[in-house]
């Protein structure tokens, strides 16, 4: 995913691009062949063995690199995705995930109720990044891990490899990805296969926009999807809707396979992906759960793979306009088989707690289902219009970014397993406080309690130096560099770029006259890790130190 460089146009690229157009009209024309057992393509759409139209709603999870991490995949579920891709390692780069771990994925995939879209990260950046293997190799190792996968069709796309090249002899792409497929369809693979773009993912040079076509076409089954990945290369409107109405106009599938919010090679623009997806009706798969490092931590949907943590991107992809709560359908293959249908019982009406000018703490009492719930949604209703604004598996949900002075009414979903949706629970009516109901009198000690390479642990004591006590409260602060808080204990966390905010948890919400709260965090740092020298408490400056 590095910046690319911009190629200078010539005559042989300019007809290329021509017969890219020009070769989705031979793949229409086609002989007939089996339909596939599973998963199928039909006239440019992902459709299952029913015929129901597939759209997928999900996330990608780093399973590879934190196997103990496989609860994540309920998580996934509970925030209302329909599918997780799922990273793999053929045992070039990473260890080896064997055939009983990729047959566990699986399971875990199903009992959740997801589709599983299985990937080989092996391959990212071949030709540029060192110890990077061919798409040829991955394939072999789908072959090793074949029983695993046999009779999963239904419930199983393999994505070949992880970004099959870098930004060096990517031409290769078109046929190392035929030889690929061929390979698989060979060994027996009826799955739906996935194919990502060279380029890092990103395709900036266009090989597999141009040449999508003749791949497809080299499919036996015809069931082949491709694999976009949009991050700095697709930062405006106009090139996310150009690149992905270029294959639907030519009938050929494509999905979003990873983007973010923001990255180092540039800022993509996560709201024209959505949009245009959801306009389109095609799928889209948000990187990544949790567990990023190398300067990219801010890609983390959850902070520390607690899904009570949803971090400012995680609040943007699963419960802004177009996200996986508001967009996301089951796959029918769950409903068809004899799953559950039954709702749980609605929530109990929320009370409000630690009410500021800017955040609330909403509780409410359990619901109850046969096969147990797996989460709630917060909602905000306006004017009978609803707006998710947060999830959690658990009873209570702290909402922030309110407005001071202002009336909000919320409410609860509960939801269960196999996605169904409780009736909506009573209704509760909050207004914020003009100053957080808080004195202007405060103080704040920071300091940095250990420190190693590339990150930190620290301690902030925040003190209520007024005659009145506080009772909740939000705290802010910039950091002078590029320090990012992974974990925080003592209240809730989120931060956009450099700026933090706190919500206090119920357990530190009141801080009496002449008290304090202690917190304590994890976080990122560059080199440098200076400290914040402003501190604001209920919107007043507070002195430091």
């Amino acid at each position: 995913m590095r910046s690319p460089t911009a190629p200078v146009p010539r005559l042989a690229a300019v007809m290329t691009a021509v017969l890219g157009l020009l070769l989705p009209l031979l793949a229409l024309v086609t002989p007939a062949h089996a339909a596939p057992t599973g998963f199928r393509v039909e006239n440019g759409r992902l459709l299952e063995s029913s015929g129901n139209d597939f759209v997928m709603r999900g996330v990608n999870h780093a399973h590879t690199w934190y196997p103990d991490r496989i609860s994540s995949l309920a998580h996934i579920k509970a925030k209302g995705a329909n599918t997780v891709r799922v990273v793999l390692s053929s045992g070039d780069r990473w260890t080896r995930n064997d055939t009983a771990d990729v047959a566990n994925v699986v399971g875990q995939c199903k009992q959740n109720r997801l589709i599983c879209v299985l990937e080989v990260h092996d391959t990212t950046g071949y030709g540029e990044q060192s110890g990077a293997v061919t798409l040829s190799r991955a394939a072999d190792y789908w072959i090793s891990v074949q029983s695993a996968l046999t009779g999963q069709e239904d419930y199983v796309i393999v994505n070949i490899g992880n970004e099959p090249y870098g930004n060096t002899n990517y031409a290769s792409w078109t046929a190392d990805t035929k030889a690929a497929v061929q390979k698989l369809r060979d060994a027996g693979f009826d799955h739906t296969i996935m194919v990502d773009a060279p380029n890092w993912g990103q395709d900036w040079a266009f090989t597999m926009r141009d040449n999508a076509a003749s791949v497809f076409a080299a499919d036996p089954d015809r069931n082949t999807v491709f694999s976009i990945h949009m991050y700095g290369v697709f930062d405006t409107a106009a090139e996310v809707g150009d690149y992905l109405n270029r294959f639907v106009t030519a009938k050929l599938p494509i999905v979003v396979g990873e983007f973010g919010h923001d990255h180092s090679d540039g800022n993509p623009d996560e709201d024209a992906i959505l949009s245009v997806t959801q306009q389109l009706g095609l799928g889209y798969l948000g990187w990544s759960w949790s567990g990023n490092g190398g300067g990219v931590e801010y890609l983390d949907m959850v902070t520390n793979f607690d899904p009570n943590q949803l971090t400012s991107w995680g609040r943007r992809l699963f419960n802004g306009p177009n996200g996986i709560a508001a967009t996301a359908k089951e796959a029918a293959v769950y409903s068809s088989s004899g799953g559950d249908t039954t709702a749980p019982t609605a929530p109990g009406t929320p009370a409000a707690s630690a009410v500021t000018s800017s955040s609330v703490t909403l509780s409410w009492s359990a619901a109850t289902d046969a096969n147990g719930v797996t989460g709630y949604d917060v909602v905000r209703i306006s004017g009978g219009a609803e707006t998710a604004v947060a999830t959690t598996t658990g009873t209570s949900a702290t909402v922030t970014g309110l407005t001071p002075a202002t009336s909000y009414t919320f409410a609860v979903y509960a939801r269960d397993a196999a996605g169904n949706r409780s009736q909506r629970s009573g209704t509760v009516a909050v207004t914020t406080s003009s100053s957080g109901g808080a004195p202007a009198a405060c103080g704040v000690a920071y300091k940095v309690t250990g420190q190693w390479p590339g990150g930190f642990q620290g301690e902030i004591v925040v003190r209520n130096t007024g005659t009145s006590a506080i009772n909740g409260w939000t705290l802010r602060w910039t950091f002078p560099d590029s320090q990012r808080v992974t974990n925080l204990w003592g209240g809730t966390a989120a931060q956009e770029g450099a700026e933090v905010t706190v919500a206090s948890a119920p357990y530190t919400a009141s801080i009496p006259a002449a008290g304090s709260v202690t917190l304590g965090f994890t976080a990122s740092r560059g080199t440098a890790n200076p400290s914040p020298t402003a501190f604001a408490l209920n919107g007043a400056a507070c002195t430091v130190g």
